[in-house]
């Protein structure tokens, strides 16, 4: 197995064809197709899936991408810093369910550290792209929440993705909802209470399942849902349809607005805010320092 192999994976799967792949590296096609051949071939794997409509990577080889891409850029630091000498900018992304404050911690990182010799990445996603983000490399930490429903199911992925998770605090669920809805002069808020309004969960995609779920308590059987993708549709749909979310009832007024509030569940469930990374690999400065961040949410803890 060579570098250049390792390139010529990565830009076959960066490119929409083989053809459009090798003109990118100068080489013909059957010279490509040959060297990935040699390389599956090598590992007794294999990496592309081949079909009348072109290529595309078998779920080993998105696996074998993210160490290939790993390997590739570790490398070019190395020769940036040794051969052609010139300034290394230093990288952190993390990848996250939809908690403000986790994007609040990430911007208050970026002022500390600046933008002149680092670059930064966030990625406000869904909770499979959370786990292969940081599976991948793509991003160093992922942000996250077990319960103790899904905490085994959530466990196996990890293992299986090479992954650990490392709780930083623990907290009750709450309600979210915008301060003109019905409910919120409750001190406490029951299930029955909430059963005439829509509930308002974040969309999993392909990977629509209980265990994977953003909100705790996803089994519920809601008389009545909506689905979202992003944060500033919920918010919208909290104020024009009087839904909710559950939540952690962490809340941020620099980000969202002071027109939300967080009303206590009368449930005892509590969910356990985390991070996953690559188990056997130490947290970088800049990684250490996001966690710092994030911790000081604990006094934010309603």
């Amino acid at each position: 197995m060579t570098l250049q192999q390792l390139r010529y994976i990565i830009a076959a799967a960066d490119s929409p064809s083989l053809n459009e792949a090798a003109k990118k590296l100068y080489i013909s096609q059957p010279s490509l197709s040959g060297a990935i051949h040699d390389l599956e071939a090598e590992i007794g794997m294999e990496i592309f899936r081949r079909s009348s409509k072109g290529v595309s990577l078998t779920p080993e080889g998105e696996e074998f991408l993210g160490y290939a891409r790993a390997v590739t850029e570790q490398y070019q630091l190395i020769e940036e810093r040794y051969i052609r000498q010139t300034s290394i900018r230093k990288r952190f992304s993390v990848s996250m369910q939809h908690y403000t404050f986790a994007v609040r911690a990430f911007i208050e990182l970026v002022r500390q550290f600046g933008m002149d010799e680092y670059d930064f990445a966030v990625y406000e996603t869904k909770t499979s792209e959370v786990i292969s983000d940081v599976k991948n490399f793509k991003s160093e930490l992922g942000i996250l929440y077990q319960s103790e429903f899904n905490h085994r199911a959530l466990e196996k992925l990890f293992r299986e993705n090479n992954l650990e998770f490392h709780p930083l605090f623990s907290c009750g669920v709450y309600v979210y909802m915008w301060k003109g809805h019905p409910l919120v002069g409750k001190s406490r808020i029951c299930r029955d209470d909430l059963e005439e309004y829509p509930c308002l969960t974040f969309d999993q995609g392909l990977q629509n399942s209980f265990f994977l779920a953003e909100e705790i308590l996803s089994t519920y059987e809601y008389k009545r849902t909506i689905k979202a993708n992003d944060r500033a549709t919920m918010l919208n749909l909290m104020i024009g349809l009087n839904g909710y979310t559950l939540c952690s009832g962490i809340i941020c007024e620099e980000l969202n607005g002071n027109e939300y509030v967080a009303v206590p569940l009368d449930t005892e469930e509590r969910m356990t805010i985390g991070y996953i990374a690559r188990k056997g690999m130490s947290v970088s400065p800049l990684g250490a320092r996001y966690l710092e961040e994030i911790r000081k949410y604990q006094e934010f803890i309603l």
